[in-house]
Order: structure tokens, then C-alpha cells, then sequence
């Protein structure tokens, strides 16, 4: 495992578009994902730790804020072949077992991510109602340690924010987590 930080929040750069295929077997879009006052982007995968430690919180928290007007998505870019625990399969597994309200979609080509720049999982970015970017930063502060105390993310205040207010907040603190399992020769 390789922690990687995620470089400071490229403010107002815009959301790139993509579609990509749900763990429902359907096509989605950033066009579908978008919610009215804001829309998360997240970079997740199965295997990750770091991820593993929030997503139970991300989940509950995501919740609250699919109902604040805040659409979201997690796209899964890892190479699949390489980390057998990341494959679409066991996507579809993990959205089942946790219950995902949110469309959780695999990035074959890694492009989506390669556009995003996205360098680890979990990398969250948060753009406002005109698709510029407002939040690049951390869940919280827990590390891998399985805390929970719902509502409370720099994450899910830092969205709450930018759909009250269109944006972010000033001080933001790097994510960090697992590199992004690139193919060889990419």
C-alpha cells in the first residue's frame, strides 16, 4: 500500500464529462449524476483501506446529502486485473452489501481519472451548480481508525457549504489514501 496525498483543491477548474457503466448494468454520464445545488465526484475502489474505513460514514452521509440537492458518484479506476478485488464483480457486490444510493462506476481506461487527475482513493471532488471545482480535500481526519460520528466529514460540510453558498470552504486539508492502481505501461 502507497499513501498518496492529493494536491490542493485546483479551484473553479471544471467537471469532465464521461460514461461510464454502472454496477446496474446501465450507462451513466456526469449529465445524469448532476444534482441541482451541487455534485460530489469520488474515486473509490473495493480493496483500499482508507476507503474501507469511511464507507459505512460515506455512505450515511452521502444519503443526507442526495437529499440536500447534492448528486453523487463513485467511480471505481483501478487496474482490476492487477487488484482482482477492485473487478466489476465484486463492485457490484460491495454496492449490494452496503446498500449505495449513488451510482458506482467502473473506469476501464482509466481516462476519467487520468482527466480528474485523480491520485488516490479516496479523492473526493466537490463542484458547485456550475460544475467548478470547490473541494479537493480529506473525509476527515481518522486515517484508517473506523470512528463514526455521522454528518460531521470536512467532506460532508464542505458539499453542505458549497450548495448553500456555491462555494467551498477556504481552508481545506489534503485526502489520503491508496495510490490509484495504474496499468503497467500507462
Amino acid at each position: 500500500m502507497s499513501e498518496t496525498y492529493t494536491p490542493d483543491c485546483d479551484f473553479n477548474m471544471k467537471a469532465h464529462g464521461f460514461e461510464l457503466l454502472n454496477v446496474d448494468g446501465q450507462l451513466y454520464t456526469l449529465e445524469s449524476c448532476l444534482g441541482a445545488k451541487a455534485t460530489l465526484v469520488m474515486f473509490i475502489c473495493n480493496h483500499c483501506p482508507y476507503v474501507q474505513s469511511i464507507l459505512e460514514q460515506l455512505i450515511v452521509e452521502v444519503s443526507v446529502m442526495q437529499k440536500k440537492g447534492i448528486g453523487c458518484v463513485a467511480i471505481n479506476s483501478n487496474d482490476y486485473d492487477a487488484y482482482p478485488d477492485d473487478s466489476f464483480e465484486n463492485m457490484q457486490k460491495i454496492s449490494k452489501k452496503f446498500g449505495f444510493s449513488f451510482p458506482y462506476l467502473l473506469d476501464v481506461s482509466q481516462d476519467v481519472a487520468k482527466k480528474y487527475k485523480s491520485v488516490c482513493t479516496p479523492d473526493f471532488f466537490g463542484f458547485n451548480s456550475d460544475q467548478e471545482l470547490k473541494y479537493r480535500g480529506r473525509f476527515d481526519d481518522r486515517k484508517m481508525s473506523k470512528q463514526m460520528s455521522a454528518n460531521s466529514s470536512d467532506l460532508f460540510k464542505g458539499m453542505i457549504e458549497i450548495a448553500r453558498t456555491g462555494n467551498g470552504p477556504a481552508k481545506q486539508i489534503p485526502s489520503v489514501g491508496c495510490s490509484i492502481k495504474w496499468r503497467k505501461g500507462e
